[in-house]
Order: C-alpha cells, then sequence, then structure tokens
C-alpha cells in the first residue's frame, strides 16, 4: 500500500471511530450498560465486539464499494430488497433524526452545565460549526474525525493509564454478582449490531467516494482495533470506581480524581464526541434525503439542522426510547445478511 493509500486508511478509520462514538460513549454510561457491569466478562465482551467491529464494518463497507451505494437506502435495499429495504430506511432515518437532536441539545448542555455558558450559546455555535464543516461534504467529515479522533485516544488512554497507577479497584469487588450472567456474551453483538446500522450512514457513502480497496480494508482493521482499544481503555478506567455502577456519568467519577486540566480535556472530549456524531450524522442523512429529493446537498444541510434544531428543545428521550427496541432487533438481523454477502474476487 503506498503513502496516499495509507493516508485515505488512517482517514477512514478516524471517521470510523468518530461515527461510533457519541455522548453515551464520553460518558461512559453506554459502555457500562453493555461491558463493565459484567466486570471480567465485560473485558472479554469488549474483545469480541473488537472482532466483529473490524470484520462486519470492514465488510460492510467493501460491500458498499462493490455495488457503489450512494446512501445507506441504496445499500439497505440491497441487503433487504426493495420493500422491507424501504422499511428499514425508515425507521433508520427517524432514528437518526432523534440522535441528531439529542446530539445538538448535548451540545448545549455541555456549555450549560461543564461551562457554565448559556445553553442556547452552544447549541448556536454547534449549528454554525455544523454548517461550515457540512457545507464541506465528506472532506469535512474527514476534517473534523482526524483532529478530534487522536485527541480524544490520546486523552483516554492517559487516563486509563494513570489510573492504574493509581490503583484500581478489584474486578471481584467492583461488580455486584447478582450482574454476571449471560448478558456478556449478548451485550457485544448488539452493540455492534446498533452502531454499525447507526454508522451505515456514514460508512456506505465513505466506502463509495473512497474507492480503494486496500484504503478501506486497512481503514477497517484500523477503525476496528482502534475502537476496541479506546472501550477497552475506558472499561479498565471505570473499573477503578466504587459502586460505578450507580453513577449517571461514570467517566465524570474517574476524572474528579484529577486536577482541572483533566477535568477541561474531559469536557472538550465530550464535546469532541458528540460533534463528530452530529457531523457523520448530517453528512448520511444529507446523502439518503439527496437520493430521494434531489435537493441540493446545502438545502439538506439547513434543513436537518433546522429540524433537529426544534427538536433538541423537546424531551426527544422517550421516541428514541421507543425507537431504540426496534432499531437494535432490526440491526440484529442486518449482521448475517452482511457476514454472508459475498464479496466479488480481487485478482
Amino acid at each position: 500500500m503506498n503513502n496516499q493509500q495509507w493516508q485515505v486508511a488512517k482517514k477512514v478509520a478516524a471517521t470510523y471511530i468518530g461515527t461510533v462514538v457519541g455522548a453515551g460513549f464520553a460518558t461512559g454510561r453506554e459502555i457500562v450498560e453493555f461491558f463493565t457491569i459484567n466486570g471480567i466478562y465485560g473485558t472479554i465482551g469488549i474483545c469480541i465486539s473488537g472482532f466483529f467491529f473490524i470484520w462486519l464494518g470492514t465488510k460492510m463497507m467493501l460491500l458498499s464499494s462493490q455495488i457503489g451505494a450512494f446512501s445507506a437506502q441504496e445499500f439497505n435495499k440491497y441487503l433487504f430488497g426493495d420493500v422491507f429495504g424501504n422499511v428499514v430506511n425508515t425507521l433508520l432515518l427517524l432514528v437518526l433524526f432523534g440522535v441528531t437532536s439529542v446530539m445538538l441539545s448535548g451540545a448545549g448542555a455541555v456549555f450549560e452545565e461543564q461551562l457554565l455558558l448559556p445553553r442556547q450559546l452552544g447549541i448556536f455555535i454547534t449549528v454554525i460549526a455544523c454548517l461550515i464543516i457540512g457545507s464541506r461534504g465528506l472532506q469535512g467529515v474527514f476534517e473534523v474525525n482526524t483532529l478530534v479522533v487522536p485527541i480524544m485516544m490520546i486523552f483516554i488512554i492517559g487516563l486509563a493509564i494513570t489510573t492504574l497507577l493509581h490503583g484500581a479497584t478489584p474486578i471481584y469487588n467492583a461488580v455486584p454478582a447478582e450482574n454476571w450472567n449471560i448478558k456478556w456474551i449478548t451485550s457485544p453483538i448488539t452493540y455492534v449490531a446498533l452502531n454499525l446500522s447507526l454508522a451505515q450512514s456514514v460508512l456506505v457513502p465513505l466506502a463509495s467516494e473512497v474507492k480503494e480497496r486496500k484504503a478501506i480494508i486497512w481503514g477497517g482493521i484500523l477503525g476496528g482495533a482502534g475502537l476496541c482499544f479506546i472501550l477497552l481503555c475506558s472499561h479498565l478506567a471505570i473499573l477503578s470506581v466504587e459502586q460505578f455502577y450507580q453513577y449517571n456519568i461514570p467517566m465524570a467519577e474517574v476524572v474528579r480524581r484529577f486536577n482541572a486540566t483533566f477535568h477541561f480535556f474531559f469536557v472538550l472530549i465530550i464535546f469532541g464526541e458528540v460533534f463528530t456524531t452530529l457531523v457523520g450524522n448530517i453528512f448520511g442523512m444529507t446523502k439518503q434525503m439527496q437520493s430521494i429529493t434531489g435537493w441540493k446537498s446545502n438545502y439538506i444541510v439547513y434543513f436537518i439542522l433546522l429540524i433537529s434544531y426544534s427538536f433538541s428543545y423537546i424531551g426527544y428521550s422517550e421516541l428514541l426510547h421507543i425507537l431504540y427496541p426496534i432499531i437494535g432487533w432490526v440491526s440484529i438481523i442486518i449482521l448475517p445478511i452482511i457476514a454472508c454477502k459475498q464479496l466479488q474476487k480481487t485478482t
């Protein structure tokens, strides 16, 4: 692989990581729910999820490149056929609108709760930044992820190392015995299924535009391995907190033991992860809506942000609470179909 392909592979990896991680990941709540609550078995679960992120994430991108899918809509029709594919696409678009609204609201909450600045200011700055990045298409997605993801990884690795040096709570004391169950096997599969389904909106058009097979393969490998590594570091850091399962923001409890510099970086990481997910969602939704409406991409970005801005002030969690389980079950169906689809042989 030449230098140009390697540079593209690193951008694909950064975008893969930046698309999957979000506010739930940054706060640690998502990691606790799926992995840390299972203690040492959660560590095994993270390794299982890493394998699936590498294998199925890479294969999803290769299939997208192979069929030349312009959007997740076309990809799902390829997987499920026209009728059921349209059902899946409708559900995914609704969930993406919901996630985008919540991420925009989360950006305002970061300003209000962590920086003690007006919530409206945080949302306004985020909307303006999204308009600037969104107008640059795939290049904008690459730029924001190649900036944010390395900073995020350095912070999380540093936090994990610092935590381990300070001594961690033994795993057998950290997790209630009744929580050690078969969930550690199903959780990584559900986690990967849900995240890859939502990441479709970015990874599918990304792979089609990149086209370089080697860059896609190495981007998928590095991205999946990077996600596994970040999950593992966060998991080990959270395990050091006594009764971590009782906290809504367990990572804040990890950071609380260190100085103000750590807290400042923690705030940047939360905002960065919210922003990368937001930008990725807008890019993917723009591609999907463009294939339906034929509108110019800039108009679609304005429309998405206007709708998301309106919903960011409403209690949107109830809708997500309904949609996420549905999309979770649909996602479980997606994984074996992707696994069974044949890739074209290259000479």
